[in-house]
């Protein structure tokens, strides 16, 4: 009788657990979802359309028909000046992104690439073209170039990628560590490993990397360390202020909007209410102080400091408000309300034995913890300013695939500076028809009498200007003719005029594949289980859906005739990078979700070669992407989009090998292995998306 009733009892629990496992997998797939579409939305949407908004302008001298020209058409603040020289102060002060200056008989645009590389693809041809027009001289003027180690005027933007997610690496992994211990000294311990996260970072990409000049290091030591500490601050604060959500809402505010919101590839390219809200978030003043700081001798940085320093203060404020004066109140209070020989009699209630403030071997431990958690972090966030910075800082082409028809002496003497793997084929058409296969990034139809340089604007955002510039050197050091003509099988859309939107996207696509199997497990406390590779299936095919929608047709990023191909391959690059880290936590447990990250963000991102193109990445880079889904996923994303599905077999084969043989090894690891419950919580999933902001350019 009495274990029939002790089944009769239990089976109800046992469905109560079950319901309740449901609700939270529920849960934490409705959330990983709306992240993954947040972080999508707001990338895609802040950098797709890189066009000038208001753009800092200056003119000197008589009005012109040609300024009034170029302000009809493009988004310029013009700011008149006396002189060409005050004009030129006020660029070497970095407020101007360029300057117009009308002489007697022929003008001078002055360009500065500093200020933003990819504003140069709107001023200098729209001066050029209208000046053409109407007949008016015209000369162009270079001032703050980029130097050799940073020729896409890339690199404060990538600086902020270990600063930004090595201050919220620690942020997180002290409070899941300490939880209410040590609180008073929180913000000592944080801005302490924010000067040594900025002396390492310093350290990589300076002298190490050397993506900067060694005079600049001493300059850029403090920048970095007010911006980490700016980060970890404010991030241990929020996490103060609400527990439970604090980590959520710090990867939300500064690490999806203010990433979205950063302006590194300019910030007067941004559209207007990113400009606007990023003035308020760290990334964006952190990306002007370096700049700023790297190319206009430190001038122009008042605001950025100010902001800086104001998440500084605050997030002080709050966290010694949150360990001390709150405390010190409510024990006040508490104290207040009891008598003192119950107090004399009952002193474990004045100090419990769970609270390390008044155990100095529980303090210990707990320091302990702490600073193993900080190692952990200034680890990741070496490998994000080495893996990131060598990567990309310095693209230069090796083997790149060119075609060529007849013979020319421009070829042979363009190679000798830039790196070509040259295919001949007999005729334009048949040439062509490689580019239309995506088996070379241009063509040179050379003939007796002219040459004609054929570049690809949809295989690279970067390619067409090396080979330009070297084809063209080529041309008048052999005093040959040289036609330049752009084609592409399928044309840019307007709302991508570089191409990079596939480059932007696969970085939620990969953060939806890892994150999902993070929040499963935190959800369950099992890497996985009977319905877990369902389950992520399930949810790839519907997030890819939810990705598909957003940047095709909320955002008109591509074609609306590629949807239908596009879904698909975005539901198969997250499930394979999901089968992949649902694997490592099996085996890991809550340490395989590092282990993804470090295997896919760290290394697989920057192999993947993004929007420039594998050929531009260095040696190292090059050879480990085909065996990683990140290029994997874009080559078959960008290729299927601009290239008819052309040269995507690799691509895909590669990805459909790590879903298909990561679904039989996790299925096959549920089957034989079993597993005790593991203890996890939304910290550490949220702590890998902040991660995983890397991935972005």
């Amino acid at each position: 009788m009495a274990g029939q009733l002790t089944d009769v009892t239990s089976s109800p629990a046992r469905k109560a657990g079950r319901r309740a496992v449901i609700r939270k997998t529920l849960v934490a797939l409705v959330a990983v979802l709306v992240l993954q579409a947040i972080f999508e939305l707001c990338l895609v949407s802040a950098d797709q359309l890189l066009v000038p908004r208001n753009m800092p302008l200056g003119v000197a001298g008589s009005p012109s028909p040609v300024v009034a020209a170029v302000t009809s058409k493009l988004g310029l603040d013009l700011a008149s000046y006396p002189s060409q020289s005050a004009a030129m102060t006020a660029i070497d002060d970095g407020q101007l992104y360029g300057a117009y200056v009308t002489g007697s008989s022929s003008d001078t645009l002055i360009v500065v690439p500093a200020k933003s590389f990819f504003a140069l693809f709107y001023v200098q041809p729209a001066f050029q073209d209208a000046a053409k027009k109407l007949g008016r001289p015209l000369t162009v003027q270079t001032v703050k170039p980029l130097p050799p180690g940073d020729p896409l005027g890339a690199v404060a933007g990538l600086l902020l990628v270990p600063l930004l997610v090595g201050g919220l690496l620690a942020a997180v992994f002290v409070f899941k560590a300490a939880r209410g211990a040590a609180a008073p000294w929180r913000a000592a311990i944080l801005t302490g490993y924010a000067l040594v996260g900025a002396l390492l970072t310093d350290l990589i990409c300076g002298p190490g990397i050397g993506a900067y000049s060694s005079s600049h290091f001493w300059p850029l030591l403090p920048c970095f360390w007010l911006v980490t500490t700016a980060v970890v601050l404010a991030a241990a604060a929020i996490q103060g202020l609400a527990p439970k959500a604090g980590t959520v809402l710090v990867v939300v505010l500064l690490i999806i909007v203010g990433l979205a919101s950063s302006g590194g590839f300019g910030y007067y390219l941004l559209p207007n209410y990113w400009r606007n809200i990023g003035v308020i978030l760290p990334p964006q003043n952190a990306v002007n102080l370096i700049r700023n700081v790297l190319y206009f001798g430190g001038n122009n940085i008042t605001t950025p400091l100010i902001v800086l320093l104001l998440y500084v203060l605050a997030g002080t404020a709050i966290i010694g408000y949150l360990g001390r004066i709150r405390p010190a109140r409510a024990a006040r209070a508490a104290a207040a309300h009891r008598r003192a020989d119950l107090a004399e009699a009952s002193p474990a209630a004045a100090n419990p034995a769970g609270n390390p403030a008044g155990n100095p071997a529980a303090r210990r431990r707990a320091m302990l913890v702490i600073l193993a958690a900080l190692g952990v972090c200034a680890i990741m966030q070496c490998l994000f300013a080495a893996n990131y910075m060598s990567a990309q800082h310095a693209p230069q082409a090796a083997n790149l695939p060119f075609g060529v028809t007849g013979s020319s002496p421009v070829l042979a003497t363009a190679e000798k500076s830039i790196s070509l793997k040259v295919t001949t084929y007999p005729n334009e058409s048949a040439l062509k028809t490689g580019i239309d296969q995506a088996q070379i990034w241009g063509g040179l139809v050379a003939s007796s009498s002219s040459n004609t340089l054929i570049v690809v604007p949809t295989i690279s955002d970067y390619a067409p200007l090396p080979l330009t510039e070297a084809f063209r050197a080529a041309a008048s050091s052999t005093g040959q003719k040289l036609t330049l003509q752009q084609y592409a099988p399928v044309p840019l859309p307007p709302k991508d005029p570089f191409g990079i939107v596939q480059g932007i996207m696969l970085a939620p696509l990969l953060i939806g594949g890892y994150l999902v199997c993070t929040l499963l497990l935190s959800a369950t406390g099992k890497a996985a289980g009977r319905w877990r590779g369902a389950t992520l299936m399930g949810f790839a095919v519907v997030a890819g859906l939810v990705v598909d929608l957003i940047v095709c047709y909320w955002l008109q990023g591509f074609s609306s005739s590629k949807f239908w191909i596009v879904w698909p391959i975005c539901s198969l690059i997250i499930a394979a990078v999901a089968m992949f880290a649902a694997i490592l936590q099996k085996l890991l447990g809550a340490a395989g979700t590092l282990l993804t990250v470090i295997v896919i963000i760290l290394f697989g991102n920057p192999s993947s070669g993004g929007a420039t193109g594998y050929p531009f990445l260095p040696t190292f880079w090059r050879d480990i992407g085909p065996y990683l889904p990140p290029r994997n996923g874009y080559i078959l994303l960008h290729y299927t989009i601009y290239f008819n599905g052309h040269g995507t077999t690799q691509a895909l084969t590669v990805l459909l090998i790590y879903f298909v043989a990561g679904a039989v090894i996790l299925g096959l690891l549920d089957w034989f292995r079993s597993e005790a419950t593991v203890p996890a919580d939304i910290t550490e999933g949220a702590a890998m998306t902040a991660a995983a902001a890397g991935a972005v350019p």
